[in-house]
């Protein structure tokens, strides 16, 4: 067989395999949900989910997850609080942000409130609830 009919089955491979890649990484891509007006969150199985609240630790306040979705999300890590490098000023309010993934279709609700723990009859002074839908 000459090396130009290889080349040919092998190009449209290589093509096919390129194109199919692609599909599959747009269904990998991140939703990024850092207001509850963007929810409902719409995922794919396997998407991750990556959620940023404002938080402020230094006020006594975190953030606590009341629901997880946990029959179409798993978490991926913990929380982790981030302070905004260019504020330069101890106390300065940050970014609290949790990492989650989707592994089966269906529909939940992930609902964190910003509290303080060690108060628990004190209501919350903000709710994130929102819908989770998995295809």
């Amino acid at each position: 067989m000459s090396p130009t009919r290889l080349f040919v089955p092998l190009a449209a491979a290589l093509t096919a395999i390129a194109l199919l890649a692609g599909c599959a990484s747009q269904d990998r891509q991140n939703v990024t949900v850092e207001k509850q007006s963007e929810c409902p969150a719409k995922l794919h199985n396997g998407q991750n989910l990556i959620v940023m609240l404002p938080s402020n630790p230094t006020t006594g306040y975190r953030w606590s997850i009341q629901d997880s979705a946990g029959g179409v999300l798993r978490a991926l890590s913990p929380e982790v609080y981030s302070n905004p490098e260019d504020a330069g000023i101890v106390g300065s309010a940050g970014v609290s942000t949790w990492r989650f993934q989707s592994f089966a279709s269906g529909t939940g609700r992930l609902r964190l409130t910003y509290s303080q723990p060690w108060a628990p009859e004190v209501p919350a002074v903000q709710t994130f609830d929102c819908a989770i839908s998995v295809n």
